[in-house]
């Protein structure tokens, strides 16, 4: 590739490599053919883009080959250890902020109750931060025990008796089996209530990224080309405070990243 090939694609999401999962990296005998490829492809360092996954091959291929590899942060999920904001969660929570505010038309004209489900395995950070800006009256997400019986109380004698409409987020991962399973119980107890569900899905994972997507993208790459000329290997590239830090890829797959115990109290405080 050279800087033709790579012209006019900020706009774009996803990946113009169009890569995925490779069953046959996770074998010592496929490594060892990336390993070749690379070298025949006069190939002397890489730049990995991805989540846990990603950098849990990165890390095993570097040990492996000692080939220098260095990675940069891409989740929708925000997940990682080691910096602040990863490139696709800005793009991805705005997409859900606009389906959310869509659906609050209808909400609201009907008088339903929405559980809408957002994308999130092991982490509530786009449910947690689309709640609090798009007005949900509750959130529901991995990190959190998900109490059916407050839920339910909640719904009975809060939000209902003052708003016309109400939404709920789900994060894929709640403990509790998620927004069908959530919203079925509900829907039993309360057969009063006109309550619907809405998967948002893949949707977030596509669509021209954002302002702070498209910075934080070319700021990650610049930097993790200059850890490599640096010599570095087996490090994330992260932003923290608003500053390029480097994290073992060690660190940033064996810690967790904490949610703000604040935005919680947010979500309590905003939805009364």
């Amino acid at each position: 590739m050279n800087t033709s090939d790579v012209s006019n694609i900020i706009q774009l999401g996803g990946t113009i490599l169009k890569t995925a999962r490779s069953m046959e990296f996770m074998t010592i005998e496929g490594r060892e053919q990336a390993y070749n490829n690379l070298k025949s492809a006069n190939i002397d360092a890489l730049v990995a883009i991805g989540g846990d996954g990603t950098f849990t091959g990165a890390r095993i291929f570097s040990q492996e080959f000692g080939f220098p590899i260095v990675g940069v942060p891409g989740t929708i999920d925000n997940d990682l250890y080691g910096t602040d904001f990863t490139i696709g969660y800005d793009t991805a929570l705005n997409t859900i902020i606009e389906a959310v505010d869509k659906i609050r038309d209808t909400a609201t004209a009907h008088e339903r109750l929405f559980f809408i489900e957002v994308m999130g395995r092991d982490a509530g950070y786009l449910a947690l931060n689309g709640g609090i800006a798009s007005g949900a009256e509750a959130v529901l997400i991995p990190e959190a025990d998900t109490d059916i019986t407050t839920l339910e109380n909640f719904i009975q004698s809060g939000f209902r008796k003052s708003k016309n409409s109400s939404i709920v987020l789900v994060a894929e991962g709640d403990k509790a089996g998620g927004a069908f399973q959530i919203a079925k119980q509900v829907e039993n107890d309360f057969p009063q209530y006109d309550v619907r569900v809405t998967i948002l899905g893949h949707i977030q994972r596509g669509g021209s990224p954002t302002a702070s997507d498209r910075i934080l993208a070319s700021r990650l790459g610049i930097a993790s080309v200059e850890a490599l000329l640096d010599d570095q290997q087996s490090v994330m590239v992260g932003i923290v405070n608003d500053e390029v830090e480097l994290v073992p890829f060690s660190r940033a797959i064996k810690y967790d990243k904490k949610l703000n115990p604040d935005l919680f109290k947010a979500i309590k405080i905003l939805s009364t």
